[in-house]
């Protein structure tokens, strides 16, 4: 381990600079839908590396891959990619149809005066049970689209529920990317992560309900959604959840999940065994960005900390934030600044875990605490970059349905992660944290 050497951190700027600027020429100069993921986040992981290689001065390549080596090859990276695959395989044996059930259930047995209040509460549970933002997003916008062409309720107001849902199972979900990145990165487990987490978020999803209904209130409805829903294919999802509240093993859960839902799928004819096979391929294909960044991020944070890098980035925090408290509010600010730089907040996570662990131990806070720090504080951030792809997705799935919507109007109706944020700098300041 070398001495503070802030130079070492300019792997992170290269990356920062080139990721940046290439989304927003993308996005906002070159007009390409969805420009901002059109930038390969592996490749630009690839060019940081290769300059932290360069940077690495005074050891052959050998050596430089032996550093390398030692950070990839860490049981929680490890850990964290099994994870992934096993989280993606789950997303695909379940598939499309059991989120539209939970959704169309719950819109049969509450009044139409509270549809939005109801798509706000499905897109907590899917996105809770499936732990993909974007993958609720996608799934349950067309039915916030329909609620507002049925009923009259506004349609921004809809869709940044189904946006703001979204963020609280991204946040929380057992099986979450940014989760299992957060948890892993700092060697807790998921289901003490979720306590911490839960009471965070609780406080504000209860002030998003109390203003949804609100302003519902005062809305002329004209009618109902109905459509027919299958209540056998939730079954997967509730086992999910059952099982990471009451802190069964992360592996087991998913295995209990894949097979009840690849039981339930097959007895009930929605797929043949091909189908299922190819489902569950696709799923764990969908995780290999996110794995290779892991991978990358891993070697890169080696390099860097072993050049001294990360004693510099602490010894400016160590400046700027004093104390316990402090030190939370700088782990957030922290991987807050990584998520507006790269539009990912699993990457963001992946980035900071490394440095938040090390402010962790420098100011005694506790893994759990840390984690939920992390995890929190990206998805707010996330939740609401205009560029991200939460908010970019459901503008396409608007504009396919025919309709117009500008970012900024889902952005006003984002009641959820705005007040995540004054909940979760509250706790920070006023909520001492429980001993164990």
């Amino acid at each position: 381990m070398k001495k503070s050497n802030a130079v070492a951190l300019i792997p992170i700027g290269v990356f920062i600079v080139f990721y940046l600027s290439l989304g927003i020429i993308f996005e906002y100069v070159m007009k390409i839908s969805m420009g901002f993921y059109s930038v390969p986040v592996v490749v630009a992981f690839l060019i940081a590396l290769f300059v932290a290689i360069l940077q690495t001065k005074g050891e052959t390549l050998e050596k430089k891959f032996e550093i390398m080596g030692e950070g990839v090859g860490d049981k929680n990276i490890i850990t964290m990619l099994l994870i992934f695959m096993l989280a993606g395989i789950f997303v695909g044996v379940v598939g499309r149809s059991s989120a539209e059930s939970v959704a169309y259930f719950m819109l049969s047995v509450t009044p139409p005066k509270f549809a939005v209040v109801v798509i706000f509460i499905v897109s907590c549970f899917v996105s809770t049970a499936m732990g993909t933002s974007v993958g609720t997003i996608t799934l349950i916008t067309p039915i916030a689209v329909a609620i507002s062409e049925g009923t009259g309720f506004s349609l921004p107001l809809c869709v940044g529920s189904v946006v703001g849902g979204a963020m609280f199972g991204d946040n929380l979900s057992f099986i979450s990317d940014t989760t299992i990145a957060a948890c892993n990165g700092q060697g807790c487990k998921m289901k003490d992560k979720f306590r911490t987490n839960f009471a965070t978020v609780l406080p504000a999803a209860i002030v998003t309900l109390v203003l949804i209904t609100v302003l519902s209130l005062g809305v002329d409805i004209s009618s109902g959604i109905n459509k027919e829903y299958d209540m056998i294919q939730i079954i997967p999802y509730v086992l999910v959840l059952v099982c990471g509240v009451i802190g069964i093993n992360v592996f087991v859960t998913l295995m209990v999940g894949i097979l009840s839902g690849s039981v339930i799928m097959l007895l009930m004819g929605a797929v043949d065994f091909p189908a299922l096979l190819k489902g569950m391929g696709d799923g764990a294909s969908g995780m290999f960005e996110t794995s290779m960044v892991a991978i990358l991020v891993a070697a890169l944070c080696s390099l860097i900390r072993y050049n001294g890098g990360f004693e510099a980035l602490l010894n400016g925090i160590r400046c700027v934030f004093k104390g316990k408290k402090g030190g939370q509010l700088g782990i957030g600010l922290l991987v807050g600044l990584m998520d507006i730089a790269t539009a990912n907040n699993t990457v963001a996570i992946v980035m900071a875990n490394p440095i938040a662990k090390e402010m962790a131990e420098e100011y005694g806070i506790s893994s759990q605490k840390t984690a939920s720090v992390l995890d929190t504080f990206s998805c707010i951030f996330q939740g609401v970059l205009p560029y991200g792809a939460q908010i970019l997705v459901a503008l396409s799935v608007v504009n396919t349905l025919g309709h117009s919507l500008s970012a900024f109007e889902i952005i006003s109706n984002l009641f959820y992660p705005m007040l995540l944020l004054v909940s979760s700098i509250c706790f920070i300041l006023f909520v001492p944290e429980r001993k164990k």
